[in-house]
């Protein structure tokens, strides 16, 4: 269990903060220089370098991306220019890939950011470039939604395992539907019918809040308060559900902790979107939702819950293993009482899990902050400075200037037996992957602008 700093502020922070931007300043410029992009996109290191692995397309926004927050964090032009030529060479495909459920992180990363940065008065206002983000974003949301399953009790959109294949993280390409909804894009299926790109997004995160996340009411018997499921399995022809799954966790009847986190940030930004949505918007009568307050109530308890979850289930310095119930824990004695070990021989620890969560535990406790009468907002608020007073340092912070990752000890896909095992080691440990040095640096700009006294970082800033 995290053992919960309550005296520590964000300012505690800065100093870490800018010792971290300078060394991502350095690990961005060495991928620039020695990463071959004619091999793919680079997803997790191997020995210190980059490496790419053939699955599907969904971490190049995030490589491009980082150069992107670099700027926005350190006002250096440069990383600001790469970014955006890179968005502008490169990021088309992703714009119009209907094979794959990661619009959310591909597209608000790259073409998201950009337009947001114009908004925000950090780059200069052209008219042009400002459409053109907007018309990437408008049609990104617009595939990403059409790969829609619809079930007895609305419908969600499908990973690429199929129609039947419901995933956790897909909650974070919410975000593309969003945005495209709100720049007043319409999206259009045969004869000409209209698709609404926000009732799609309410049913998609309650058929995640119903079916990927447990509240301990006896759905099953390893129902526990906030544990989640990588996947969730439906019959696509009847609309029923069949049964928990897990891609890359251990089981569909443990936690992936980084499924778990893909969770607890999406749920916690999406309640900070809605929360700026007008009441008749989500009128009761149009939506399967029971209005506002109902849709409200379910993101917060899903939210609340999976943070509780991670909370509870992590190490006292607020980073987990890959899954709560990985079988080498069982030789591990009581390790949820004692800092993580990411050199041990059993089972490695996920930072990027880590940079993910602390982001979600940040929104979620100052979301219920500015509410006020939940004292749990502090609770998650200091969680998450936790979380991320261990993750700014050693042995997580990659300090070595010919290492390329930016966070240490990253697990992809344990099952599949695709991270590095160093010599000497029975475990993966000391590599990073790209969706968790993206997050770490979303997730330390988030700090930044609020030390700073700068607008309230969110993806909804591009609109």
């Amino acid at each position: 269990m995290i053992r919960i700093n309550h005296e520590v502020k964000a300012s505690d922070l800065k100093s870490k903060l800018t010792r971290f931007w300078e060394l991502s300043a350095k690990k961005i410029k060495l991928i620039e220089t020695h990463y071959d992009e004619s091999k793919g996109s680079p997803v997790f290191t191997i020995d210190g370098k980059y490496s790419t692995r053939g699955w599907t397309e969904w971490t190049q926004g995030f490589q491009y991306g980082s150069s992107i927050l670099q700027y926005d964090a350190t006002g250096e032009k440069s990383f600001f220019e790469t970014g955006r030529k890179k968005t502008v060479e490169k990021m088309a495909p992703h714009v119009s890939h209907m094979g794959v459920h990661d619009h959310g992180f591909n597209n608000i990363s790259t073409y998201g950011n950009l337009l947001r940065l114009m908004k925000e008065n950090k780059t200069p206002f052209n008219e042009w470039e400002k459409d053109f983000y907007e018309l990437a974003l408008k049609i990104s949301g617009a595939v990403q939604a059409s790969r829609w399953t619809t079930i007895k009790d609305g419908g969600f959109i499908h990973s690429f395992n199929g129609p039947h294949s419901l995933f956790v993280d897909t909650i974070r390409s919410c975000r593309a539907l969003v945005v495209s909804h709100c720049l007043g894009h319409v999206f259009q299926a045969e004869g000409d019918v209209k698709i609404d790109l926000l009732e799609r997004t309410i049913q998609h995160l309650k058929a995640t809040a119903n079916y990927s996340v447990f509240y301990g009411e006896g759905r099953d018997s390893y129902d526990v308060w906030g544990r989640t499921a990588h996947e969730s399995v439906f019959n696509a022809k009847d609309g029923n559900f069949r049964c928990p799954n897990s891609q890359q966790g251990f089981s569909g009847f443990t936690t992936w902790t980084r499924g778990l986190a893909w969770a607890m940030c999406g749920f916690a930004e999406e309640l900070e979107w809605f929360d700026t949505v007008d009441e008749t918007t989500l009128d009761p009568d149009s939506y399967r939702d029971g209005g506002k307050n109902n849709l409200e109530s379910l993101l917060l308890k899903a939210a609340k819950a999976t943070c509780d979850f991670y909370i509870e289930n992590s190490c006292t310095d607020g980073i987990p293993y890959w899954d709560t119930c990985a079988p080498g824990l069982s030789k591990m004695g009581d390790y949820l009482n004692k800092t993580a070990d990411p050199f041990n021989s059993y089972e490695p620890v996920d930072s990027s899990a880590a940079a993910i969560g602390a982001q979600g535990l940040l929104r979620l406790g100052k979301y219920l902050q500015n509410k006020g009468g939940d004292k749990n907002g502090d609770r998650y608020w200091h969680a998450g400075l936790s979380v991320m007073n261990t993750l700014l340092d050693e042995p997580y912070l990659s300090t070595n200037d010919a290492h390329q990752g930016m966070i240490l000890h990253s697990i992809y896909h344990r099952p599949n037996g695709w991270d590095h095992i160093p010599a000497g080691s029975k475990i993966p440990n000391g590599e990073s992957s790209m969706w968790g040095d993206y997050h770490i640096r979303e997730v330390s700009l988030y700090l930044q602008r609020i030390i700073n006294n700068e607008k309230y970082y969110t993806f909804f800033n591009c609109i």
